[in-house]
């Protein structure tokens, strides 16, 4: 039976919940004299007011440890921007570059040799902030940061295949890659090699790198390149953002949006009853949660985004510093999935909206045609989960629970942080294994603790995380990519699994930019995760948006790729 827990319906409370998130109010001083001799009226600003469930501590993705914090992501859209960025139908589109490089326009070169290059231009009238023009020596800066081993991020595997980052002008930057890489059009996006700059950050990289990430740039003075400046940054409280005249594709049509910061639904519901916030994008909130506050909001609507290279909710199991020993054995993670009834799990936590993860590309996603027939599926059989158990030697007690030779109870413990969803999965999943006669236990990571990158990788059984479901995502779980004490415990292999073989056919996917044999290894991939087990996928992510209908120009899928194209009806 799953376990559901109970949201708080908004009452009369709200209305006095609303006022603990309020950002200051722009201030204005009453017209006087005669109201004959007055110059006209002026057109009010427009304004708009988000909310993002996540408290940054500072304001960069790359430098949020594992990209945990609600919303970083889509807050770092408001304020900086890349050389190209993923629109809301999973296309690449320029946005500080002339063009996204594409074989086809000649701008990424296969060599006869087995390498590459690709070549970007800045566009003419990209600027910082501060005024300063956009030059490729801030690309080139910001590629040595990040490869810089004293600089705690998780390195792109990407640079694992750049052979040189060569600048030809101030505008325009070649890079040569020792092999083929299929993401190599993401360099110089939030991916890696975000600009970052030079003219402000040098020195004090070159003066201190442990202090780097503690700059005050990087949270109340940060510039950046997107279509919106920091005006303000109250910590825990609030941003708020104004329209920056000068952005490259355009100023930005709203002049001003105020980012709240709610980590508690309950005031964030309040908050959007109340009128004081338009818009979600930085959610992570649960889509019955979401549909609670539409059906009492009237000035606003729900829109869902499902698939185009979302995410999903997956099980990475420890084969490390496993406990017990036995989650190594593959016939009995094979067990663990049969025991799984993930379509109750989707049909119930998430109204049916989305299908069961049997792989990382679901049906709605466009590899799914071309690799559906590698996944290897686990029906729901708590019958033959039991069987396959005892088969290792594990023997029923007269209370019901497993147990092995020596008499010691089979328990497993289920990790996750305190976020809803994850949170029901994980309770949900405990269920369905105690039916079968494991003793799990559930165990929840503060949020204190939610940002120690160390409390997801030394987990002792599973961890319940919300992962990319892409093919980005799948790469993260080369073996290079496992949270370590030596790399700070960065990177999105949790379960810390090595195989030389799978290791082969992420390399291999890397390297293989025409599409049809792309999809040939990708199907190699998917077959091995889940004959292999080293992911237990559990349901794909919602992703729920609550929009006011006054906003225009905001999809569900991908909101802020085009935060300069917001606007509000007149």
């Amino acid at each position: 039976m799953l376990h559901w827990n109970r949201y708080i319906i908004f009452g009369a409370i709200w209305a006095v919940l609303a006022t603990g998130c309020v950002a200051p109010a722009p201030s204005s001083t009453a017209p006087t004299g005669d109201r004959s001799a007055q110059a006209p009226r002026a057109v009010a600003p427009k304004r708009v007011t988000a909310a993002l469930t996540g408290d940054p501590p500072n304001l960069s993705y790359r430098f949020n440890p594992g990209g945990i914090v609600p919303g970083i992501d889509r807050l770092e859209e408001f304020i900086h921007s890349g050389l190209t960025v993923v629109d809301d139908q999973a296309n690449r589109q320029p946005q500080l570059s002339e063009a996204v490089p594409t074989i086809e326009n000649g701008l990424w070169k296969l060599l006869p040799d087995g390498r590459m290059e690709t070549t970007w231009k800045i566009r003419e009238n990209a600027k910082w902030h501060d005024g300063k023009p956009l030059t490729t020596d801030d690309l080139v800066f910001a590629a040595t940061v990040e490869q810089d081993p004293e600089i705690p991020v998780a390195k792109s595997i990407g640079y694992a295949s750049v052979e040189s980052i060569e600048p030809i002008d101030a505008r325009t930057i070649t890079v040569k890659w020792r092999r083929p890489y299929i993401f190599a059009d993401e360099m110089f996006t939030s991916t890696f090699a975000l600009a970052m700059p030079k003219h402000l950050l040098e020195g004090p990289y070159t003066e201190n790198k442990a202090a780097f990430l503690e700059l005050p740039y990087w949270t109340s003075e940060f510039v950046g390149t997107g279509p919106f400046k920091l005006k303000e940054f109250a910590r825990s409280s609030y941003l708020i953002l104004s329209a920056n005249p000068d952005y490259a594709l355009g100023r930005p049509k709203l002049d001003e949006i105020v980012l709240k910061i709610i980590p508690d639904w309950d005031t964030l519901g309040a908050n959007i009853l109340a009128g004081e916030v338009d818009v979600t994008p930085g959610g992570r909130i649960t889509l019955e949660w979401a549909t609670q506050v539409r059906d009492q909001w009237r000035d606003g609507k729900l829109e869902v985004s499902i698939g185009k290279g979302g995410s999903w909710f997956a099980m990475f199991p420890q084969f490390l510093t496993p406990n017990p020993a036995v989650l190594t054995n593959l016939q009995f993670r094979q067990a663990l999935v049969y025991a799984l009834d993930r379509q109750q799990l989707a049909d119930g936590l998430l109204a049916g909206v989305v299908p069961v993860a049997e792989a990382m590309f679901g049906p709605t996603d466009p590899e799914y045609k071309d690799i559906q027939s590698s996944i290897v599926k686990y029906d729901h059989d708590p019958r033959r989960a039991a069987q396959m158990i005892e088969g290792l030697g594990y023997v029923r007690g007269p209370d019901g629970g497993l147990r092995d030779a020596s008499g010691q109870r089979l328990g497993l413990e289920v990790r996750t942080i305190t976020a809803e969803t994850q949170q029901k999965l994980t309770f949900s999943t405990i269920d369905f294994w105690k039916q079968i006669g494991i003793a799990a236990e559930p165990s929840i990571i503060p949020l204190q603790l939610a940002r120690d990158p160390e409390q997801y990788s030394t987990h002792p059984g599973f961890l319940v995380v919300r992962n990319p479901a892409n093919m980005r995502g799948l790469t993260g779980l080369h073996s290079s990519r496992s949270p370590l004490p030596e790399n700070r415990f960065t990177g999105l292999n949790y379960g810390r699994y090595k195989s030389e073989e799978f290791d082969a056919i992420i390399d291999a996917l890397n390297v293989t930019v025409p599409m049809p044999d792309r999809m040939r290894v990708l199907g190699q991939a998917v077959r091995h995760m889940s004959e292999n087990v080293n992911v237990i996928g559990l349901v794909f992510n919602p992703d729920p948006l609550l929009l006011s209908n006054k906003l225009t120009g905001i999809s569900a899928d991908r909101p802020t790729w085009n935060t300069h194209l917001w606007d509000v009806r007149s």
